[in-house]
């Protein structure tokens, strides 16, 4: 079980067209059908200002089904990876001026409260407060969207 962080549901739409990857899409939406993939409000949030309107259109078709509001729970693990100095750089400051949104914690949030994998783009770096890095130091299981597919045994 899985909630997917913005950035591999874009790649997704970006690099896998619905018509040219109907299989992919298929599995891809059964697993949300079973409740094996999910993600945060404030992925779809994100997922309203990117420039590719399929990303656009499906978040918006999809929010209640995939895109779940935060509990009470997952709001005070946000808190936990914030009471860590260095996780507080995950919020930019440009985004905290302009009330930007920022999903992160949300999602490694709801992974660690519902015991699911984080799915991210994003690579561990030493020192760093990126999300396989949190997922690190909390003991969050976090894959790369590569590594989801092959998790799951997906060879197209």
């Amino acid at each position: 079980m899985y909630v997917f962080d913005t950035a591999p549901i874009s790649s997704l739409f970006r690099n896998y067209y619905r018509d040219q990857f109907p299989s992919l899409w298929q599995r891809f939406d059964d697993m949300i059908a079973g409740g094996n993939i999910v993600g945060t409000r404030e992925s779809a949030r994100e997922l309203e200002d990117w420039s590719n309107e399929d990303a656009r259109k499906w978040a918006s078709d999809n929010r209640d089904l995939v895109f779940h509001v935060p509990t009470a729970e997952e709001g005070a693990f946000v808190a936990q990876i914030f009471a860590v100095e260095h996780f507080q750089q995950l919020i930019e400051q440009q985004k905290l001026l302009q009330g930007g949104k920022n999903a992160d914690p949300f999602v490694i949030a709801k992974a660690a409260v519902e015991e699911r994998t984080v799915v991210t783009i994003e690579a561990h770096r030493p020192n760093a407060a990126k999300i396989p890095n949190i997922c690190q130091h909390f003991d969050v299981p976090c894959v790369d969207l590569k590594g989801f597919m092959a998790v799951e045994g997906w060879v197209f």
